[in-house]
């Protein structure tokens, strides 16, 4: 394939160890690549923007190869990928990476996902973009998942990657050799048991730490397929799980089935 322009972001910050390997494997493939992402990590910002104070971006060529551009960025990644596509890139990406996430993304939780929100940013002006995470906050063997998104990336560019679609990438911890196949899956709806954990201070003040455990997956966020697995599901398999998402969030369903609100 011939060399892209790859623009590169994450919410984990410049120093996650799981933008640096994706970035190197874009950059060995021949591609050029320029990261810009937080300066420390922004993770569950969502699709936050910095609207009441300053953006200031560094440069951080020397914590990536030599032939990666890089920045570390105040912002959230949405700002970090608003500032890259506005300010600091000369050209207009031909794709846009963001990851790899230390940890899952999967079902309704994209929502307040700095690293979905990132690759977002690039699907809504219309540039193809891909998100792609490690289902395990302790696992820190990348070098799969960056590959592994690099073909998936490559080959839609080589074949016809629809307009407004975003790819969201997730890949089980495990050897690649325990790993099943990849599959396109929908997106779950993710819930919460035990959501806070109430604490008190030294001082005996009461405080709140966001926990829980999320519910088994048994639902599905859309009407799609049945036959597609959950993207939950895929990764309690040991599977890697690809879902095609669309920003545009409007109803789905029929007219008369919503409440007569209109007066």
């Amino acid at each position: 394939m011939t060399s892209l322009k790859i623009l590169i972001s994450n919410d984990d910050g410049v120093f996650a160890k799981g933008i640096r390997t994706l970035a190197i494997a874009a950059a060995n493939r021949g591609h050029k690549v320029t990261v810009v992402c937080p300066d420390q990590e922004r993770s569950a910002t969502g699709h936050g923007l910095t609207l009441q104070a300053p953006i200031r971006a560094e440069k951080a060529n020397e914590l990536f190869d030599h032939s990666i551009q890089a920045w570390g960025c105040n912002g959230t990644p949405a700002d970090c990928v608003k500032l890259a596509l506005n300010e600091i890139l000369e050209e207009k990406p031909d794709l846009i990476l963001s990851g790899i996430n230390h940890g899952p993304n999967l079902g309704t939780d994209i929502f307040c996902s700095g690293t979905v929100a990132a690759a977002l940013e690039g699907t809504l002006v219309g540039i193809p973009s891909l998100a792609v995470s490690v289902a395990s906050f302790q696992w820190r063997h990348f070098d799969f998942a960056g590959d592994l998104a690099l073909k998936i990336a490559e080959k839609a560019l080589n074949q016809f990657w629809p307009e407004n679609l975003l790819l969201n990438l997730n890949v089980p911890p495990c050897n690649p050799s325990e790993m099943g196949n990849l599959a396109w899956t929908r997106l779950s709806i993710r819930q919460y048991q035990e959501q806070f954990s109430k604490r008190k201070d030294p001082r005996g003040n009461t405080y709140y730490w966001m926990a829980g455990e999320a519910v088994k997956d048994l639902k599905s966020a859309g009407d799609g397929p049945i036959e597609w697995p959950s993207d939950v599901s895929q990764i309690e398999s040991q599977s890697p799980s690809l879902t095609p998402i669309q920003p545009d969030l409007f109803w789905r369903g029929n007219i008369s089935e919503l409440p007569k609100l209109l007066i």
